[in-house]
């Protein structure tokens, strides 16, 4: 199949854990890793694409078949002609292996395994250092011994974490991710993946019943980024990005896309602090 930014399909290369995309902030190909085959997760974000979202975490995973499909894929992408056949002109460039899916992927009890197959089919490919790691994650689970292993690992192959903050507020957090989880935590687990592992904020920004997040809760998110910032906590930086698929939960109907402009203008509120800050739309 041709692939495109708005299409995040799991089920594209009729492979179990192993999936391509054209990721819009890679701005290249992402090889996506699926630990959460059940469609299960621990939150349940508003925007979420994933069909038949369950609460819950990672089933078991057949850690042989991942490192099978991992290595047929890049064999393909490295050596065969899938950019070509696949991917449009533009970019034709592999970026990274991207723990993402259909949930949460630290809920896997073989995520630390899961990374140790990543490296070494990497280092048979020698694409170690060339492209990168990415873990996609919403926090809550990275202060577990084992995930923090997987993070320190993903950090000596050129690993990248993209640590989810859509709200700082509770309120927020609760009316977006469906989690309960204390403002205080969530950035007490921010700061220990940070501090193993170079770590971006991703955060989701969209209007709800046609009006975007209220100067509330931008300036809680404001406040919090720059105290981090002030702690000497090393962030990389923040993603800021919009809806591009449409949502399969059931508040679909209420959701709808930022434009670039008003992504712009909070960018650089942020910039100011100082802090990098990318703009997907």
């Amino acid at each position: 199949m041709r692939l495109n930014v708005t299409n995040h399909d799991r089920d594209s290369a009729n492979l179990r854990y192993v999936y391509p995309v054209i990721s819009r902030r890679a701005g290249g190909v992402s090889i996506g890793v699926n630990l959460n085959t059940n469609n299960a997760c621990n939150f349940r974000c508003v925007y979420c694409q994933v069909p038949g979202l369950v609460r819950g975490k990672a089933p078991q995973v057949d850690v042989e078949l991942l490192r099978a499909e991992l290595r047929a894929m890049l064999r393909d992408v490295v050596h065969g002609d899938f950019m070509e056949r696949c991917v449009p002109e533009g970019v034709r460039r592999f970026n990274d292996v991207a723990f993402s899916g259909n949930g949460e992927p630290t809920s896997s009890p073989k995520f630390l395994e899961a990374v140790t197959v990543v490296k070494e089919v990497l280092e048979e490919f020698d694409q170690v250092g060339k492209v990168q790691i990415i873990l996609i994650t919403n926090g809550s689970l990275t202060d577990r011994p084992e995930v923090e292993r997987g993070i320190q690992l993903m950090q000596a192959i050129n690993g990248r974490v993209w640590f989810k903050l859509d709200s700082a507020t509770r309120a927020g957090a609760l009316a977006i991710n469906d989690s309960k989880a204390s403002v205080p935590a969530r950035l007490e687990r921010l700061e220990r993946v940070a501090r193993l592992c170079p770590t971006w904020i991703q955060t989701c920004l969209f209007a709800r019943s046609g009006q975007p997040p209220d100067e509330t809760e931008l300036g809680a998110y404001e406040d919090v980024v720059r105290r981090l910032r002030d702690a000497g906590v090393p962030i990389q930086g923040v993603l800021l990005y919009s809806l591009a698929r449409p949502s399969l939960q059931p508040e679909a109907p209420e959701l709808s896309r930022l434009d670039a402009a008003w992504l712009e203008a909070f960018a650089e509120r942020l910039r100011r602090i100082p802090l990098e800050v990318r703009v997907t739309p």
